[in-house]
């Protein structure tokens, strides 16, 4: 049995995601008095009373949406109703009993699951006789609570509980992802149609029509036995196109998508040219310091018409502080090297979460050193004395030097790649600290050998790692 399916469903502008970010206490779906915002279903795993369910929030029943959506967005309600084990009627009690409160009662009269009727935006108990009108619908239980004023959660969640099905399966925890995959991109590039291939369900509403994704939406889905979650992001416009709240919160929905991946695949069309929103993109990816993979989407396009090796060379020529990441290409329509896409994802994910002794990471910067040694700074060469790895996901090395200004940007640039070459790191972000060397350390400059190799370690593994981070800035 897997995690029991709790469904919010209602009339537009009611509440529906007041209460799931309430309930799961987290700024999840975006919130805005325009009716019709959510389209896609919102999901959240809960926990309370030993149990585990998912929540999910869904788009306002019988809304007339702008961009011709209703169909699909009806669609996407029907699939969350058909497979909800506990159903969330949500009313406005300062409104009233509305005809489309009745029209969705009526919708929901062949649904055999348990229906709890919570009358929103009671702030206090002089509204609880106002939602008695509620009782009319004759759907299930009726609860009042009040998302703004955080009133009768606790009510609410005992009762969602009370009826879950119950099952020895149930109180265990659903199995926790590998990882979490981010996927970004301009308007219109695929990533709604690659995310359902992931999930090989509609899971997310897809359409030639630009901006049909508004929020983040988090989908599981399993690979060879592992579980990730992929977060399908909105379209980013350009911040002088952005003219509405909702496309404003999409922007940053999608930016904190990338700041809580493990992996970001960013997203390409073959049939139009790299433009600023892209590379303004990378550069938030970059500074983040995320494993990435570029995806060149809709390639059956382009495949009969233009070599791969052309992509190639455009994208790096146009990303060249990112030569280092991963391109891949693919047809999400048909699945066409989607599997292999997130095999190589799960390689970046363990490269981010390798350590590396302090030792061997010495014997690198020795070799690095003997290759071509840091340029002089005021008549005078720069010492490194030593290296150490002090954390992961990124890789973050600190190199202890006499003077951390000597060493310059293109130097660091060059240990990076050197870094990259020789250490399990050759397709992840590093990040490279420079710190001048504490007072009392007695460890001497790692110096070249005169043949040119090196042998044995430098310095042996010791407490280095715990040492704070620096205050100058990373490379």
């Amino acid at each position: 049995m897997g995690v029991p399916q709790v469904v919010i469903v209602g009339r537009p502008n009611v509440g529906k995601s007041s209460i799931f970010n309430w309930l799961a206490r987290k700024r999840l779906a975006i919130v805005d008095g325009t009716a019709g915002v959510t389209r896609d279903r919102q999901t959240f795993l809960m926990y309370h009373r030993d149990y585990f369910f998912d929540l999910v929030d869904t788009g306002g029943i019988g809304c007339a949406d702008s961009a011709e959506l209703s169909e699909k967005i009806e669609e996407q309600i029907d699939v969350g109703i058909e497979s909800a084990d506990v159903i969330l009627f949500v009313v406005d009690t300062r409104e009233g009993l509305m005809p489309s409160d009745q029209e969705v009662a009526r919708k929901l009269r062949c649904v055999t699951s348990p229906v709890i009727c919570v009358a929103n935006k009671a702030d206090d108990a002089r509204f609880d006789t106002q939602a008695d009108e509620f009782y009319k619908l004759g759907r299930g239980k009726l609860v009042c609570v009040s998302a703004l004023q955080n009133r009768g959660r606790d009510e609410l969640l005992n009762m969602i509980v009370d009826r879950l099905p119950k099952s020895d399966a149930n109180p265990l925890p659903p199995v926790e992802p590998r990882m979490k995959l981010a996927i970004v991109g301009r308007r219109n590039v695929g990533k709604s149609t690659f995310v359902n291939t992931l999930a090989q369900a509609e899971r997310v509403i897809t359409s030639e029509i630009p901006g049909t994704t508004r929020d983040s939406i988090d989908v599981r889905f399993e690979l060879d036995g592992k579980t990730f979650v992929a977060i399908d992001t909105p379209g980013i416009k350009r911040a002088k196109s952005i003219a509405t709240d909702i496309e404003f919160y999409s922007t940053h929905r999608a930016q904190r998508s990338i700041r809580r991946a493990d992996v970001v695949f960013m997203f390409f069309d073959p049939t139009q040219r790299i433009s600023k929103l892209d590379k303004q993109l990378c550069e938030y990816i970059s500074e983040n310091y995320k494993p990435c993979v570029f995806v060149v989407n809709k390639w059956d396009l382009v495949v009969d018409s233009m070599p791969t090796e052309k992509w190639v060379t455009y994208l790096r020529d146009q990303f060249r502080s990112m030569w280092h990441v991963p391109i891949a290409f693919i047809t999400a329509q048909t699945g066409k090297n989607v599997k292999a896409l997130i095999n190589h994802c799960q390689m970046l994910y363990k490269q981010a979460r390798q350590r590396v002794p302090t030792g061997e990471l010495n014997r690198v910067i020795r070799f690095a050193l003997e290759k071509n040694p840091p340029p002089l700074f005021q008549n005078r060469r720069p010492k490194i004395f030593y290296a150490t790895q002090v954390s992961f996901e990124p890789p973050t090395i600190v190199l202890f030097c006499n003077e951390p200004r000597a060493i310059s940007a293109p130097y660091c640039r060059y240990l990076l790649g050197v870094l990259r070459e020789r250490l399990p790191y050759s397709e992840v972000p590093i990040k490279l600290y420079l710190r001048n060397r504490q007072s009392g350390d007695s460890r001497d400059e790692i110096q070249p050998q005169v043949n040119g190799g090196a042998s044995g370690d430098v310095f042996a593994d010791d407490d280095s790692a715990s040492l704070p981070l620096p205050d100058a800035d990373a490379v």
